[in-house]
């Protein structure tokens, strides 16, 4: 397996547990919150494993799949924020 292939996979899990039936949430910001706080604490993490590798304490083949990691986290936020933005136009478009 690839190492594309394999962050494809984990993506799609964790994707499949973020879509599994949550407890309540008390509102949408809510869970808008939980992603912002895993998407932050993931890049923290992959922030980690980037600096052991440059001082030797993690191996090339860790390094390369936490940025590629990164690389989609910050695609899908990129995504998520494109789409809030638009959806924000299209209601200021709309006619009182």
């Amino acid at each position: 397996m690839d190492v594309k292939t394999s962050f494809v996979s984990q993506a799609y899990a964790n994707a499949k547990t973020a879509a599994a039936p949550q407890p309540k949430a008390d509102s949408a910001g809510d869970g808008f919150a939980r992603l912002a706080g895993n998407f932050m604490s993931s890049l923290q993490e992959h922030e980690n494993t980037a600096r052991a590798a440059m001082t030797g304490g993690a191996d090339p083949h860790a390094l390369v799949q936490a940025l590629a990691s990164s690389q989609l986290a910050v695609e899908t936020v990129a995504t998520v924020r494109d789409r809030v933005v638009e959806a924000y136009q299209e209601i200021l478009r709309m006619p009182v």
